[in-house]
């Protein structure tokens, strides 16, 4: 219904709107014609006024005796005199071969460009229009005779005009009807505004080809267009336009229309209104029935089932509180065994990771209990019992980084490379590294200062290194890891390269999951995973840059705290943060 009413009101402002247009076009039509005529009327009408009134200067013995001085200054002295009688906005006396004598007009710098038009005026008694400065006038000429114009002497000729300029103005003001004379690509007098007066000298030459009225924009309003070549009774090619404006015509359409429009959307609400109420009558309780599934659907297991409305509907309602309540009761079931099971896998992932620190911790205190060795190499082993006391530690921790935010993060200036030797050797005691060269480079150590969570960057780079030693084993003898530290404007990047067999196809999409492992005998399958979050929670990220048989890379990139410049002028590091060579390697 509200459709109907909608195309129904569409349809009949349209076809309101297409006739009043068409009434418009033919009432502003009729108006040009009428402005035309009346024009003529008043042109011709002043133009009779100015002979008449030339006719009786021309009688005047005191203007005659003044061309007979043969004197131009003489002349231009005396001629202003009868200009301020004649009141016209040009006057000119030439002598009998069309040489300017006086002349005077009401608008500057007139009177010097008048020779040529004036030279055209006087050859033909029917031209009265006269194109100079760009300025027009109407003119009327008048012979001067000493004695009777069929016997007596030509003394000159005596010209005045009326700017046409106040004469479309008198014409204008009262009907609205715009008026523009266009001399080819100039116009000469106009009383529209100057942009539009531009925008119409562009088309000038269409609308003179254009027969009849014709519709045309100028600047943002539209007009009616009516057209008069006037060449014939002019100095230059003249052109005479007539312009009615659409815009009062259209702001009373737009008012019908408004009008049209507020009634149709009274009838749209009206019977839209009507509807809403029928429709909520009905099928009100079927809404609220599918409203309670979506939301069911979604997760919303408490959203209120509707009791009210048809049997049917009542029915339905019952049957699905009742299957609800199932679904409700065998997920809670799942949920509960993939909790468990979840605890379970846990701690079977890093239960080789806790026997590798014990084993490391038993392994050492049995040499420390050994006589064999000097205070050093006891201090050193003691050191390296304290590494794995707390990698058993931070091991447990790292659990909890699926948890944590970054804002649990604790950050302090550390040396990158320092950490990354540190994994290094930690790594070179684990089982899994037994048998593989691990290399560290970093071209200088004291410029990888970065804002960060040592003891999470730590176990985030052994992961990496752990990971790639687990598969370099696979090529024998000639395993080896390369641990590179590289630092940047605003990153550190941690690369860990082994030349193992690479990774598989099959993980690639996956190699970030928890639990995600392939041809290995041990391993949780969270190495990555929890490097991967560590890196994020520091600005960076852990990629996989290539992989293929004999050279796997992975990148590690961190962001670093620019604050931290100042540490980087510090003393040299210590002897764990130098680049290890093969032969400690091998020792």
């Amino acid at each position: 219904m509200a459709m109907v009413i909608a195309v129904a009101a569409v349809l009949s402002l349209f076809l309101i709107r297409h006739r009043l247009g068409q009434q418009v076009t033919s009432a502003l039509s009729a108006d040009l014609n009428h402005s035309v005529a009346a024009f003529q009327n008043m042109q011709a009408e002043q133009l009779g006024v100015l002979e008449h009134e030339n006719a009786l200067l021309a009688e005047l013995p005191t203007l005659k005796a003044l061309m007979t001085s043969g004197d131009d200054l003489t002349i231009q002295n005396g001629a202003r005199e009868f200009w301020d009688l004649s009141g016209a906005d040009l006057f000119i006396m030439a002598d009998p071969s069309g040489r300017i004598v006086a002349g005077y007009s009401r608008q500057p710098k007139v009177v010097p460009t008048l020779s040529d038009g004036l030279q055209s005026l006087l050859a033909s008694p029917d031209k009265h229009y006269l194109i100079a400065g760009g300025s027009l006038y109407a003119c009327a000429s008048r012979p001067l005779y000493f004695g009777s114009e069929t016997e007596g002497t030509l003394l000159g000729y005596l010209v005045s005009g009326i700017s046409v300029d106040r004469m479309i103005g008198d014409i204008s003001h009262p009907t609205g009807v715009g008026v523009v004379f266009l001399s080819g690509a100039t116009s000469v007098a106009a009383t529209l505004p100057p942009d539009q007066r531009r925008s119409l000298v562009q088309k000038a030459a269409s609308i003179e080809k254009a027969s009849g009225t014709v519709t045309v924009k100028l600047g943002n309003e539209y007009f009616l267009i009516a057209s008069r070549n006037l060449s014939a009774t002019a100095t230059s090619p003249l052109n005479l336009v007539f312009l009615e404006s659409f815009k009062p015509a259209e702001q009373s359409i737009d008012r019908i229309d408004k009008m049209i429009f507020l009634a149709g959307l009274l009838a749209l609400f009206s019977g839209t209104l009507l509807m809403i109420i029928v429709s909520r009558l009905v099928t009100q309780p079927l809404e609220e029935l599918s409203e309670s599934v979506r939301a069911f659907g979604l997760g919303n297991i408490e959203y209120q089932i509707p009791r009210h409305g048809t049997r049917e509907v009542r029915e339905l309602s019952a049957a699905f509180s009742s299957m609800r309540s199932e679904i409700r009761e065998a997920n809670q079931q799942v949920l509960e065994s993939e909790r468990l099971a979840t605890i379970g896998r846990m701690a079977s992932s890093v239960s080789h990771d806790l026997r590798h620190y014990l084993a490391a911790i038993y392994a050492n205190a049995e040499f420390l209990a050994s006589d064999r060795f000097t205070v050093n190499e006891r201090a050193e082993i003691f050191s390296e019992i304290g590494l794995a006391v707390n990698g058993t530690t931070e091991m447990i921790e790292s659990l909890l980084i699926f948890s944590r935010t970054g804002a649990s993060v604790t950050r302090h200036p550390e040396r990158t490379a320092a950490l990354v030797n540190r994994a290094a050797a930690l790594v070179r005691t684990h089982p899994e590294a037994e048998a593989v060269r691990v290399v560290t480079q970093c071209v200088d150590a004291a410029d990888t200062i970065a804002s960060v969570d040592g003891k999470q960057i730590e176990r985030a780079v052994s992961n990496l290194i752990l990971n790639a030693c687990q598969s370099a084993r696979r090529v024998g003898a000639d395993a080896a890891v390369v641990v590179a530290v590289e630092p940047r404007d605003d990153q550190i990047v941690i690369s860990v390269t082994d030349n193992g067999p690479g990774v598989p196809d099959k993980i690639r999409e996956s190699l970030f999951d928890p639990f995600v492992s392939e041809g290995k005998q041990q391993g949780t399958g969270l190495g990555l995973t929890l490097a991967h979050c560590v890196a994020r929670e520091h600005g960076g990220e852990v990629v996989l840059v290539s992989s293929q048989p004999g050279k796997t890379i992975f990148e590690m990139k961190i962001a670093r705290d620019l604050l931290a410049q100042e540490e980087q002028d510090g003393p040299e590091p210590d002897s764990d943060e130098q680049v290890i060579s093969d032969e400690n390697i091998n020792h």
